[in-house]
């Protein structure tokens, strides 16, 4: 498994994770000196396709956290924005519902967070 596997398995966002996938990846050392001959080719391919299904398992869990925080960033974001205006706005007088309900889509949409999880998720994704 070469350099590149490395770096991504260390980039694995659980220590857990990184300990099975070296333990994985170290495996084949121990089983393939007391492999026949005859039977260290299919042992070999059945290694690398565990190692794979590993990566991949890992992988999907990982992007899910990052979907999950991204879309905690993006609320946290949003309530901050409605916040700044909730303060502006304490001397007012209480408007409409549907005046409320149109500025808390606005404030979603201005709330920045495009621009910050842009930013952000380069530095959460596997390399």
């Amino acid at each position: 498994v070469g350099g590149a596997h490395n770096k991504t398995i260390a980039s694995l966002h659980m220590d857990s994770w990184r300990t099975e996938m070296i333990a994985e990846i170290n495996r084949i050392n121990q089983v393939l000196p007391n492999t026949p001959a005859d039977e260290k080719t299919e042992s070999i391919k059945r290694w690398v396709d565990s190692v794979i299904d590993g990566m991949d398992l890992y992988k999907a869990e990982h992007h899910r956290y990052i979907k999950e925080a991204l879309t905690l960033l993006e609320l946290a974001l949003w309530k901050a924005k409605l916040g700044e205006e909730d303060n502006c706005a304490e001397g007012r007088t209480k408007k409409a519902k549907v005046d409320a309900e149109s500025a808390r889509k606005e404030r979603r949409i201005t709330c920045g967070a495009d621009i910050v999880v842009k930013n952000v998720l380069p530095f959460l994704q596997l390399e």
